[in-house]
């Protein structure tokens, strides 16, 4: 396991000439009046990917940051999600492009757009998926993905898609502490599957929401390296090979989120981490289901 990831960090999408940054700001849940200044908070921390969605209701915030923060556009990052299909394919791309306004204006791009759920059923999804490649095409958006996909929704994908397999799946990835013992992660299983066809794996609420700020092992560990139990959560998600995307509006907190490039959690504690794991019965969100 290298030590030798940086903020700066940049991971190549499959078939694709576009690079995701290897740590992302998420805004969940940060309130409008409050989104403009953590996302300007963590872009001078350093930060140059944030993750938005239609359903967070703060996607013009962020685009409004983008602007504020002097950054060129080209060196920032932006991702968003669809949550459900509009009606029919015009309503669904219509969506889309409400999105891309708020957070670009008229002439603007995104840097990627994923569909938010799989639960729309495979009417849903593939309406959905379509859409979004019409957006790539036209180059509203540089990549296009899925979150909470499982591999049976990505397998499905094979019948209609033009662009397979997607850019991204984004999943709860986190160390799933706080129910019973689950021995069999469903998570693992479209982990796997993604690593196999190139989709970079992006994980959300990699901190689980701090709910277990105070977990024994957590914090032993965070003792041992000199470091928060949120700060070794999301160097786990990095050595996992994800792209974590914590999120917090407190500006210490911010900064401290990404102030995780400087140690190396060793395999002998990778192990320890990987041993806490409850697998679904762990998720605060969604477990994905495979077959």
């Amino acid at each position: 396991m290298s030590s030798n990831y940086s903020i700066a960090d940049l991971l190549p999408l499959p078939n694709s000439n576009v690079r995701i940054p290897r740590l992302g700001f998420g805004v969940y849940r940060s309130p409008t009046n409050q989104c403009v200044q953590s996302c300007l908070n963590a872009l001078k921390a350093g930060y140059r990917h944030i993750d938005t969605a239609q359903l967070y209701g703060n996607e013009k915030e962020v685009g409004e940051a983008i602007q504020k923060s002097g950054i060129p556009r080209s060196e920032i990052f932006v991702t968003t999600k669809i949550l459900s299909p509009g009606g029919s394919p015009e309503a669904t791309y219509n969506k889309l492009l409400a999105s891309v306004e708020k957070i670009a204006g008229k002439d603007g791009y995104v840097d990627l757009f994923l569909i938010h759920s799989s639960k729309s059923g495979p009417a849903g999804r593939k309406e959905l998926w379509q859409a979004l490649e019409k957006l790539l095409a036209e180059g509203k958006t540089k990549s296009i993905g899925v979150s909470n996909y499982g591999v049976q929704h990505i397998e499905e994908m094979k019948e209609y898609a033009k662009v397979w397999p997607p850019h991204v799946n984004q999943l709860e990835l986190t160390l799933n502490l706080y129910m019973q013992l689950h021995a069999f992660s469903q998570q693992r299983v479209i982990d796997a599957y993604c690593k196999k066809h190139g989709i970079v794996v992006e994980a959300y609420s990699p901190i689980v929401r701090n709910y277990k700020a105070n977990n024994p092992t957590l914090v032993e560990l965070g003792k041992k390296y000199g470091k928060s139990t949120q700060q070794i959560l999301i160097r786990y998600a990095l050595q996992k090979e994800w792209v974590p995307l914590p999120k917090s509006d407190d500006p210490s907190r911010i900064v401290s989120n990404a102030n995780v490039f400087d140690f190396n959690i060793s395999e002998e504690d990778m192990a320890v981490l990987n041993a806490l794991d409850q697998g679904s019965a762990g998720a605060i969100v969604e477990a994905v289901q495979n077959e």
